[in-house]
């Protein structure tokens, strides 16, 4: 029998699932994050680029048509700050 310190990928039968499939939701990736966005929403023109180019789909939409990080899933990456062509996205140190 392998103990788990014994135990390496190779051991691993093809096609094996570690763990349910679909279940990203539950973890907080957020944790890892330094800097946050924050959204300027009197010049946000809800285009939506930001959420286009979220790799996290961690960008959501408020009831008011602005878009805003949900921080449980933002890494931090700064693509929705790039992206913003109205330069209302701006990162921000997660100390701040």
């Amino acid at each position: 029998m392998t103990t788990p310190s014994e135990f390496t990928w190779r051991d691993l039968e093809p096609g094996v699932i570690i763990s349910d499939a679909g279940n990203s939701r539950e973890y907080k990736t957020g944790d890892w994050r330094s800097a946050r966005p924050v959204v300027d929403k009197a010049n946000c023109i809800k285009c939506g680029v930001c959420y286009l180019f979220c790799p996290d789909i961690a960008i959501t939409q408020a009831a008011d048509g602005t878009f805003e990080a949900d921080l449980y899933y933002c890494k931090g990456c700064g693509i929705c700050e790039q992206e913003c062509y109205t330069g209302c996205i701006t990162m921000v140190d997660e100390e701040e």
